[in-house]
């Protein structure tokens, strides 16, 4: 067995889950990086990822199944570069175990990120979000659960690792109701509820039932939902709502951008981005700045206040002396 594979083994046993005690779903984007790139390089030369050793996987190779990802497999290429910081990432703990390979690894840890488009973010208006929240038929079970969650994620801009994990225990809809989570970087938050959302919520949860480590919204067989379940509720949802609200089906809406629907709120209603930032559950208020990108009224009332430049123009008047006249005829 080459050196690469005990280091990998090292990487995720030692390194992210005990060292960095990393999340589920960064050990999971983690494992599928290395999956796809052990499978293109077993491909490539024809040897199985256990004889796989550092030389075998240089910066020409993971350059090459960088654009592998992105030319055969479709991937965007905010994709493409987070499965480099993937490779990254093991590469720079390989520097400290196998100093010997220094060579390689630099040249591969050289590999650049590559830029992309960024593009505004996508948002529901008030008339396109009341016609989400009235697809759900809630003459069924399946239904309320349905318009319970698209009410919680359009109120409380939870991701959707946030809301699918979240227990009874989690709720606390009497005085002060809020919602508890445990977000992206392990960071605790509470998020307020209004009392329209507090109605929808009791609501089921008086029908769910359960014990108060039970999940509030789970699937046919008990199990919280997964991400692609709720990626296709949201979607279901969507088309219902574009029967009665054309507009929304030309937008391409996933759960996150309810997420972005609840940050364009609290920004047109004059909340700072730091607080939207609090709100979010964001590392830094850098990152809410694109809401602030996105807020078009903000920009127009931006405007408004400048002072209309003079810019002195007059009336055409043909030049008199005929010489000059036959040159601009020309």
């Amino acid at each position: 067995m080459s050196l690469l594979a005990p280091t990998l083994q090292a990487f995720f046993t030692v390194r992210l889950i005990q060292q960095r005690r990393a999340s589920p779903h960064t050990v999971a984007a983690y494992r599928d990086t290395w999956r796809l790139l052990l499978r293109y390089t077993q491909q490539s030369i024809r040897k199985s990822p256990a004889e796989l050793d550092f030389e075998d996987l240089d910066a020409h190779r993971v350059g090459s199944f960088l654009d592998h990802l992105e030319h055969d497999r479709g991937v965007t290429v905010t994709t493409r570069n987070v499965r480099l910081a993937a490779v990254r990432s093991l590469f720079k703990f390989a520097a400290l175990q196998h100093p010997e390979h220094a060579a390689v690894i630099q040249r591969v840890l050289a590999i650049p990120n590559k830029r992309s488009d960024r593009s505004l973010v996508t948002f529901l208006t008030r008339t396109e979000m009341e016609a989400l929240l009235a697809s759900p038929d809630r003459a069924t079970r399946t239904g309320r659960r349905d318009h319970a969650l698209l009410t919680l994620a359009i109120q409380t801009g939870l991701r959707v690792s946030e809301l699918i994990s979240l227990r009874r225990v989690d709720f606390e809809l009497g005085t002060g109701a809020n919602v508890h989570c445990v977000g992206k970087g392990r960071k605790e938050r509470r998020t307020p509820l209004t009392r329209p959302t507090v109605k929808v919520l009791r609501a089921w949860l008086d029908e769910r039932g359960g014990g108060p480590d039970d999940v509030v919204f789970p699937g046919p067989n008990g199990d919280p939902l997964g991400r692609h379940a709720v990626n296709r509720l949201v979607s279901r949802h969507i088309a219902t709502a574009a029967r009665q609200c054309p507009s929304i089906a030309a937008k391409a809406v996933s759960p996150h951008v309810l997420r972005h629907t609840n940050a364009m709120q609290l920004r047109q209603a004059g909340v700072d981005l730091s607080s939207i930032a609090l709100w979010l559950g964001h590392e830094s208020p850098r990152t809410t700045q694109i809401y602030l990108h996105a807020d078009l009224a903000e920009k127009e009332r931006t405007i408004a206040r400048i002072v209309p430049i003079k810019d002195g123009q007059r009336r055409y008047r043909p030049p008199s002396d005929a010489v000059l006249a036959f040159l601009e005829s020309l």
